[in-house]
């Protein structure tokens, strides 16, 4: 999964919404649940580097994780293991 852009990205998890097949590893619940959190903590802290036409970097991505690491708390057990998943996979799209 690569994308152009945080515009691109957001077009993405906009999609999720609208999709009406589940993706191999998640459910489309858990899809969308995952996706939306974690899009809150991409919006957030993206507004600190620039706008939507930023590439999406390692710095950026070190920061989202941080930010979602100390957050956690507010996650069940079984909410944090989709979540953490659902990055991983995000993660692959942001570059050094």
């Amino acid at each position: 999964m690569q994308f152009q852009n945080l515009s691109s990205l957001y077009q993405y998890l906009d999609d999720i919404c609208i999709k009406e097949t589940p993706s191999e590893r998640f459910s489309i619940a858990d899809e969308l649940f995952a996706s939306s959190y974690i899009r809150g903590f991409i919006t957030l802290i993206a507004a600190e580097y620039g706008d939507d036409s930023q590439a999406l970097t390692k710095v950026l991505a070190d920061n989202i994780s941080e930010n979602m690491r100390v957050a956690k708390s507010e996650l069940t057990p079984q909410d944090q293991y989709i979540v953490k998943q659902y990055w991983q996979e995000l993660q692959k799209a942001f570059s050094a």
